[in-house]
C-alpha cells in the first residue's frame, strides 16, 4: 500500500489534524474487501452516533480496527483524532498489530487502550489540574489491601468487624458509581462507620499521593467535568470514540465516555444521531446477550440508555457468525430468546449444521468426571489438540473433581485465569492446619496459619520466634514456650487452639475433621466477610468432598498401607495432585476454566459439566433481580464457545457443601430444542463399591424391624453427641442419614463415615 502525498489540515486548539484521502481506490478495495454486507455497512457509516450489536464469532475486532483505517484512509480524521477503549491490554495490543498491518502509519501514539490505561494516561497530562503529584504510584488491588489494613490499625479498628477486603469492595463499589464518601448514604451505623472509613482512606491515598484502580476513571471523570476548557480541549481532538465491549461498561464509564462524546453540548441538535462540530462520533460495539459481569458493576442496560440518549439512527447487527457450526448456534438462539427485554439479534452461518450436541446424564459428579477424561481420550485418540478441548463449569469448587480424573488418567491440563484446586489460597491454609495437627513441627505450615485469620502476632513477634527456635534447635511450634510478654500471649494462644483442634478430632472421621477445622479455626468465618468469600468457602466445602472421595477410592484399592492414617494419607494424595500435571507454557493441555473465564475464547470441542438446579443456573441467581437472566447469558457464553463439536453433561447426585446432594438437571436444558440434542449415555461405567459394615446395617433395616440402625433410633455420635435418626436415603456407598442432635441441630451424615453407635 503505496502512501501519497497529502495535505495536513489542522483544526481545533490542539491541532487535531485529518488528512486528505492519500489512498488509491485499488488500496481501498483492499481494505474493504472480505466484510459481508452487515460489516461492510458498519465500517462505512456516516459521521453518526452508533450501536453495532456484535453477536459472538460475528468479526466484531475486525470491525473495529476497519473502521479506524476507514476514517483515516479516507481523510476524515487523523491518528491522533480518534480515541478506542477495549477492556483488556490485550485486546488494545490486537488493534494496535492489525491497524499497523492495515495501514502504514506509527500507531504508537495512539489514544488506543483500556478504561483505566487511558485515564492514566489522562491525568499523568494533568496531573497538577487533577490534585495530583507528577510521579502518582498506582495502588493494585494487594497494595489498596495493605494500605486499608494501615488505615484500620492506625484507626484501632477492628478488622474483624471491618475486613479490609469488605471495605476495600465497599469503597470500589462506590467510586464505580461515581459517588464519593460524603454523597454515599449511610442507612444504619455500621455503614455510617464504612462512609468515614472511606473517606479517611481517600485522605490517606491523597497524603501519600496514590491512586486505586476504580479512582483512576473517577478523577479523570472529576477533572473533566470540573475544568470545562480541558473537557472541550479533548472533546474538540477526539472526533471518533469506538468503544469494544460496551455491555460490560459501568454507569461511571459510560458517564466519562458521553462527556468526552459532548454529550451535554448535542441536546439541542435538531436532527437524530446529528453531530456538532464541537462532538464526537460514538462508535459502540457490543452484545447485550454476553454481558455477564453485573457483579463487577457492569450495566446491561447502558446499551438502551445509548440507543435513547444519543437518539441512535443507527444500529447494525453482525449476524453471520465464523465460528461455530449451525446447530450450536440454532441451540443459543434459542436458549437466548427466553431472556427479557433483548435488543435482538440471531446467529446463523453458512459452515452447515454440524454434530448434534452431545447430552451425558452422569450417576454422580464423579462418573460425569470420568466420562468427560475418557471422552477427552477418545478425542486426542481422534486427531483432536489437547490445547482445543475446554472443560468449562460454573463455580472454581467443581474443578476438584475434573482435575482428580485428569491426574487419575495422566492427561495434561492447564487451569486458565485461575490455580489448580489445590493451589489456592484458602485451600492451602486448611491443608496447613491439618499438617499441623498431623505434625506439630511443620514449620512451613505453622508460619502459613499462625496468623491467619489475624491474631495480631506482628513480623516481630514472628522473627522473635525464629531466633528462639534457632538457638534451641527446635520448631517453631516447640519454641513458643519460651517467649514472653504479648508475643508469647498471642503465640501461646495460637499453641492452644490446635491442641484443642487436634484432641477435639482425634476420633472424627477425616471429612468431620476437616469441616470441624474450617468452623473452630476462623477460616469460615474470615471468608464470609470477604467479597470473594463465597467463593472461597464453596472451595472449602469441596475440600471436604475431596477427603470423603479420597477415602472411598483408598477403600477400593487397598492402597494405603495400614500404618499410615487417613490425615496422613490425604495430605500426600493433596501434595501429588498439586505438584503434577499442570502443564507449562507451550506444552500440550486440556483447557480447564470457569464459563466467566472463557468468554472471548473458542476451542473445537467444549464440555460444559455441572447443569444442574442450583449449581447452572446457580442457586443465587434467584435472590438477584434479573439473576435468572445473567445465568442465560452466561450459558449463552458458554455454547457459542465451541466450535465443531458441544457436550452437555450433568449429575443425578454430586457432593455439595461436604454433603450428598440429589439433583435436577438444568431448566436451560429444558429450554434448547430437542432436535439438536443427541443423548448418549451409556451403561453405567461405575460399578457399585462394596457397602460399609454400617451401610450394611442400614440398608437390612429396611427388611428386618429388628436391626440395629432404623427411624426413630438413638445414636451417638464422637462429635455431635446424642441424637435420634429422623430420616434416611440412598443405598450401598451412597447410603446417608439425618440426624437431629438437639442443640447441635440436624445434621446429614454419610454412614461410611459417621461411625454412629446405637445409644
Amino acid at each position: 500500500m503505496q502512501l501519497q502525498h497529502s495535505r495536513i489540515v489542522a483544526t481545533g486548539i490542539i491541532g487535531a489534524a485529518y488528512m486528505t484521502p492519500p489512498f488509491s481506490l485499488h488500496s481501498m478495495s483492499d481494505l474493504l474487501a472480505n466484510l459481508n454486507p452487515p460489516q461492510l455497512a458498519a465500517v462505512t457509516l456516516p459521521p453518526q452516533h452508533s450501536l453495532i450489536l456484535a453477536g459472538a464469532g460475528s468479526g466484531k475486532t475486525r470491525v473495529l480496527t476497519t473502521r479506524i483505517a476507514w476514517l483515516i484512509s479516507t481523510g476524515q480524521v487523523g491518528p491522533h483524532g480518534i480515541l478506542a477503549v477495549t477492556f483488556t491490554n490485550k485486546a488494545a495490543k490486537e488493534m494496535l498489530a492489525r491497524l499497523s498491518a492495515l495501514l502504514p502509519i506509527n500507531t504508537r501514539g495512539m489514544w488506543i487502550g483500556t478504561f483505566h490505561g487511558l485515564c492514566n494516561r489522562l491525568l499523568r497530562a494533568h496531573y497538577r489540574e487533577a490534585g495530583l503529584p507528577a510521579l502518582f504510584q498506582i495502588l493494585d488491588s494487594t497494595d489498596q489491601l495493605s494500605a486499608i489494613r494501615r488505615l484500620l490499625k492506625r484507626l484501632d479498628v477492628d478488622d474483624d468487624k471491618f475486613p479490609p477486603r469488605e471495605l476495600a469492595g465497599f469503597i470500589n463499589a462506590h467510586k464505580d458509581q461515581g459517588i464519593r464518601a460524603p454523597l454515599a448514604e449511610a442507612y444504619d451505623e455500621y455503614t455510617r462507620r464504612r462512609v468515614e472509613l472511606y473517606a479517611e482512606y481517600d485522605a490517606q491515598c491523597q497524603r501519600e499521593g496514590v491512586v486505586d484502580f476504580a479512582e483512576l476513571l473517577l478523577r479523570s471523570y472529576e477533572l473533566l467535568s470540573r475544568n470545562e476548557p480541558l473537557c472541550r480541549h479533548y472533546q474538540e481532538r477526539f472526533r471518533h470514540i469506538l468503544v469494544d465491549e460496551f455491555q460490560d461498561t459501568n454507569r461511571l464509564q459510560y458517564a466519562w465516555l458521553k462527556l468526552l462524546a459532548g454529550h451535554a453540548q448535542k441536546r439541542s441538535a435538531t436532527e437524530p444521531g446529528e453531530i456538532r462540530p464541537d462532538g464526537a462520533c460514538l462508535f459502540a460495539v457490543g452484545d447485550d446477550d454476553q454481558s455477564i459481569y453485573a457483579f463487577r458493576g457492569a450495566e446491561v442496560g447502558n446499551m438502551r440508555d445509548l440507543e435513547r440518549e444519543f437518539a441512535v439512527a443507527n444500529v447494525i447487527r453482525l449476524e453471520q457468525n465464523y465460528r461455530s457450526h449451525g446447530n450450536i448456534l440454532d441451540a443459543a438462539n434459542a436458549l437466548i430468546k427466553n431472556n427479557r427485554g433483548r435488543l435482538g439479534k440471531s446467529l446463523w452461518t453458512d459452515a452447515g449444521a454440524g454434530e448434534a450436541i452431545r447430552v451425558f446424564e452422569a450417576f454422580s459428579d464423579v462418573d460425569e468426571a470420568r466420562f468427560v477424561v475418557d471422552e477427552v481420550r477418545e478425542l486426542v485418540r481422534d486427531g483432536f489438540p489437547h490445547t482445543q478441548i475446554a472443560l468449562l463449569y460454573r463455580s472454581n469448587a467443581q474443578s476438584r473433581v475434573l482435575e482428580h480424573q485428569l491426574f487419575t488418567a495422566g492427561v495434561a491440563y492447564r487451569v486458565y485465569g485461575g490455580l489448580r484446586f489445590f493451589d489456592r489460597q484458602e485451600i492451602k491454609h486448611a491443608l496447613a492446619y491439618l499438617r499441623l495437627i498431623g505434625n506439630q513441627d511443620d514449620d512451613t505450615a505453622f508460619a502459613r496459619v499462625v496468623n491467619f485469620p489475624t491474631r495480631g502476632i506482628g513480623s516481630r513477634s514472628l522473627e522473635a520466634l525464629q531466633e528462639a527456635a534457632h538457638r534451641a534447635n527446635s520448631s517453631l511450634y516447640n519454641a513458643a514456650a519460651s517467649l514472653a510478654g504479648k508475643a508469647g500471649a498471642s503465640v501461646g494462644s495460637f499453641i492452644r487452639l490446635i491442641e484443642t483442634l487436634r484432641a477435639e478430632t482425634e476420633k472424627l472421621p477425616l471429612p468431620e475433621v476437616i469441616d470441624h477445622l474450617i468452623e473452630k479455626s476462623g477460616l469460615r468465618q474470615h471468608y464470609l466477610g470477604e467479597k470473594e468469600g463465597r467463593e472461597r468457602l464453596e472451595n472449602l466445602d469441596e475440600l471436604i468432598n475431596a477427603a470423603t472421595n479420597f477415602l472411598q477410592e483408598e477403600s477400593d484399592t487397598q492402597a494405603n498401607p495400614a500404618e499410615a492414617s487417613p490425615l496422613a494419607s490425604f495430605l500426600a494424595h493433596a501434595a501429588l495432585e498439586a505438584g503434577e500435571h499442570q502443564a507449562g507454557e507451550g506444552q500440550e493441555a486440556v483447557q480447564l476454566m470457569t464459563v466467566h473465564a472463557a468468554k472471548g475464547l473458542e476451542f473445537d470441542v467444549v464440555f460444559i459439566t455441572g447443569l444442574e438446579r442450583g449449581l447452572f443456573p446457580h442457586d443465587n441467581a434467584a435472590q438477584e433481580r434479573d439473576g435468572l437472566e445473567e445465568e442465560r447469558r452466561l450459558m449463552y457464553v458458554a455454547i457459542t464457545r465451541a466450535r465443531r463439536r458441544l457436550y452437555l453433561s450433568h449429575a443425578q447426585t454430586r457432593m455439595l457443601h461436604g454433603q450428598m446432594r440429589y439433583c435436577l438437571p438444568s431448566l436451560f436444558l429444558e429450554e434448547l430444542p430437542g432436535e439438536l440434542l443427541r443423548k448418549i449415555n451409556r451403561a453405567p461405567a461405575y460399578t457399585e463399591r462394596a457397602p460399609s459394615r454400617v451401610a450394611k446395617a442400614l440398608m437390612a433395616a429396611e427388611q428386618s424391624p429388628t436391626n440395629v440402625l432404623r427411624i426413630g433410633q438413638n445414636v451417638e455420635h464422637a462429635k455431635f453427641g446424642l441424637g435420634v435418626i429422623v430420616s434416611a436415603e440412598g443405598r450401598g456407598n451412597d447410603a446417608r442419614v439425618q440426624v437431629n442432635f438437639g442443640a447441635q441441630g440436624m445434621k446429614w451424615l454419610a454412614l461410611e463415615y459417621a461411625k454412629l453407635t446405637p445409644a
